[in-house]
């Protein structure tokens, strides 16, 4: 029998070829096996899976269960090699986590936030072109700020108005076709970026930093506070607002609105929605329909129309 240290490198090489990332994962599987080879334990056991994930006093009691739900899905594939393997019970630790209640830009506020980046000091660079384009296009794509991230000079075919999403969440890639108006602001990007590399190339990403590097994810982040901070979306003593990821939220909902406003069958339609995105689930896009009061009003409207037309 392999040690629990193999075992988890096993583990993690099987959920890893199967398109799971598993950063954060691996990370602390690891570090629960450091902890059983310190307490001189050979087999997992429901104490010492809730001991381990209680060490920190310091953290919310949501990273409490999600480490122990960590282990209880290891222990779950290392019963079947070691019987004497326990799994640490699904009462242990309960916590039902809150989605984050998104927030819905209105156009205006989109238009202030491109704008507000156009004013950005250059320094030297691009910096007020690349997060105008950024922003802008995860406003009209509903990509996610990590696929936008790291999409590469290849991964942009204007000729045909695609981008090629490599990679994303689950290891799956998808083709995302876009408006020749955004096609025509990535072009403008792109003959700046040419021309601003023209001696020296920059990395193979399309949006890079003044030294020609990839964006920093914590960067793209502080940015925005300081533009959500300028353009009135958050005040100065605001710790928490409207965020990045919710220009995904704005374009599948906006998506939706369209679609029941133009009537269209938006429920026979969402699986296309939900392909565009990169869910993994037709559920996950599902769960726009019931965050928005204004899409619930247009689904009663569709079936209170719906029953009116029966005999």
């Amino acid at each position: 029998m392999n040690t629990l240290r193999e075992a988890v490198h096993d583990y993690l090489n099987l959920r890893r070829s199967l398109g799971f990332k598993l950063r954060e994962t691996g990370k602390q599987l690891l570090a629960f096996v450091t902890f059983m080879e310190q307490s001189c334990a050979s087999y997992i056991t429901s104490q010492l899976a809730l001991t381990w994930a209680q060490q920190s006093s310091t953290v919310q009691p949501a990273d409490w269960a999600h480490r122990l739900s960590v282990v209880r899905t290891f222990a779950r594939y290392r019963s079947a090699t070691d019987p004497r393997t326990q799994l640490p019970p699904e009462g242990l630790l309960p916590y039902r986590p809150k989605r984050a209640q998104p927030y819905l830009y209105s156009t205006e506020e989109i238009d202030n936030l491109l704008g507000a980046a156009l004013s950005l000091s250059a320094h030297g660079g691009l910096r007020p072109w690349t997060y105008h384009c950024l922003f802008g296009l995860l406003t009209v794509t509903g990509m996610r700020l990590g696929e936008a991230r790291n999409l590469e000079l290849q991964d942009v075919d204007l000729s045909k108005g695609v981008l090629t999403i490599r990679g994303a969440k689950f290891g799956k890639s998808r083709l995302i076709p876009i408006h020749a108006s955004t096609c025509s602001v990535l072009a403008d990007y792109l003959a700046r970026r040419n021309r601003r590399w023209a001696t020296r190339p920059a990395s193979s990403y399309l949006f890079v930093s003044n030294r020609g590097n990839q964006l920093d994810g914590g960067e793209i982040h502080r940015t925005f506070y300081a533009l959500s901070h300028q353009i009135g979306l958050r005040s100065q003593s605001d710790s928490h607002g409207p965020r990045i990821h919710d220009l995904r939220h704005r374009f599948a909902v906006m998506t939706l609105l369209q679609w029941y406003r133009s009537g269209e069958d938006a429920e026979r339609r969402l699986p296309f929605l939900s392909v565009y995105l990169g869910h993994v689930h037709v559920s996950d896009t599902f769960w726009y329909l019931s965050a928005w009061p204004e899409l619930m009003q247009e689904a009663m409207c569709r079936l209170e129309t719906c029953w009116e037309g029966r005999p």
